[in-house]
């Protein structure tokens, strides 16, 4: 965890790699117009002058161009890794060395690695807070508590990590205002669906090169990375099957032209499983055992809890490491060959890499303007979980349409009037 003369403290993989992740995250840059112009104008105020940012997030270079933006803003940064599969080595290299922002993430590092990583970004103290999961914010709460009197605020970027916040909040353990980012409207509806589909599929192909054309792909859960995954699955010839707990959503599925059926018996037919829930266990024993022979699974959940790897590893007669890229395969006992992509953790970075630029231009727009709004508001709010206010998710929309050169249409005075007013009849 030290620094090279010059360089901001840091625990990266190989600094000789930084030329090669600068021009990387020049290229992700290009299609970040929305957080492009959201960076010069925090050159321009230095909203952040003062302020200290520990963030725990997926290092790539859609990240790395969040953290230039925040950097201009003036704010002193502190970058660790949410997920040990998802950091490019390159571009934790490049913040670190063509940046001089401190970066303490390696891929593929070990559980104490992480945590390790994580207690070195809040070596900073933080006044904010990003985090990507929440694991950041629980270790403030559980090991690092002399540092909460600091803490004025953050935000929160993925569904698991809400959930996880909420949860807190309801127990009135969280001691500072947490932002949901995620379920701003331009992240939970274009991010979700649209790049968890496309970023889910692709790691798929790049693992397994796998046609997905009259292949049967079972998705478990429909909320929005599931509508994202499925709707992909579909383009491609899939015959898609859905499995949820949620009686609307499964409504919506089989609305939708979907198959929906519980996991048991979805376990029998699929080809490929993808889960997208959230919650832990999803894939376990019985699933596995009624499993044809191939049968490819795939984790675009957040955390390595939906499916039951350590059954795997406890069951299968052999294993073998990295058939593929990011591909595990596990011998039954009755010869069967089960497919693990990405060691059951999140797919489309472990063995892809994640969202598409573009797409992570609104989410990460959404984030730096919602930290600035908490630099203004923080002293007003108490701790607690807050929707991003709606003029931010507004103003991200209206710049991303801006960018791509869509017009759309303003009310006109008589339509306002008519819209505010309960007095016009039929």
């Amino acid at each position: 965890m030290t620094a090279a003369p010059g360089a901001p403290r840091h625990d990266i993989a190989d600094p000789s790699l930084a030329a090669q992740g600068r021009l990387r995250i020049e290229w992700a840059e290009r299609s970040m117009p929305v957080l492009r112009q959201i960076r010069e104008r925090f050159e321009r105020e230095r909203p952040f002058a003062g302020t200290r940012i520990a963030a725990c997030m997926h290092v790539t270079t859609e990240t790395a161009n969040l953290m230039r933006t925040l950097q201009a803003g003036g704010a002193e940064l502190a970058l660790c890794a949410s997920n040990p599969l998802s950091t490019q080595d390159d571009t934790a290299a490049a913040l670190v060395h063509e940046y001089g922002i401190s970066v303490f993430a390696r891929n593929a590092v070990d559980t104490g690695g992480y945590y390790a990583h994580i207690n070195a970004a809040l070596d900073i103290a933080p006044h904010q807070v990003f985090d990507d999961g929440c694991d950041l914010v629980n270790t403030l709460h559980t090991t690092r508590q002399e540092l909460l009197a600091d803490v004025k605020g953050g935000c929160e970027e993925t569904t698991t990590g809400v959930i996880r916040l909420k949860a807190m909040a309801g127990d009135k353990a969280l001691l500072f205002p947490m932002v949901a980012v995620n379920d701003t409207d331009t992240k939970h509806m274009f991010d979700n669906r649209y790049g968890t589909g496309q970023s889910t599929l692709d790691a798929v192909f790049r693992a397994t090169n796998t046609l997905l054309a009259g292949k049967t792909v079972v998705v478990a859960g429909y909320g929005y990375c599931g509508k994202g995954v499925a709707e992909r699955a579909k383009g491609m010839g899939a015959n898609v099957v859905v499995t949820e707990i949620d009686p609307t959503k499964a409504l919506d599925a089989t609305m939708q032209g979907l198959r929906v059926m519980p996991m048991s018996a979805a376990a029998e037919v699929g080809d490929v499983f993808i889960t997208v829930t959230g919650n832990r266990d999803v894939l376990r024993a019985e699933h596995f055992a009624a499993m044809k022979d191939g049968a490819i699974f795939a984790n675009s959940g957040h955390f390595d809890v939906e499916i039951d790897v350590k059954w795997l590893e406890a069951n299968a007669v052999a294993v073998h490491r990295k058939i593929r890229h990011q591909t595990d395969e596990y011998v039954m006992a009755d010869g069967r060959r089960l497919l693990l992509l990405a060691e059951g953790r999140l797919v489309n970075l472990g063995a892809a890499e994640g969202h598409p630029a573009a797409v992570m231009d609104m989410s990460f727009a959404d984030q730096a303007l919602t930290a600035e709004w908490l630099v203004t508001n923080a002293g007003e709010l108490t701790p607690g979980v807050y929707d991003v206010p709606t003029e931010i998710d507004r103003e991200v929309a209206r710049l991303k349409l801006a960018a791509m050169g869509v017009g759309i249409d303003t009310l006109t005075p008589e339509q306002q009037e008519y819209l505010s007013s309960w007095q016009f009849g039929s």
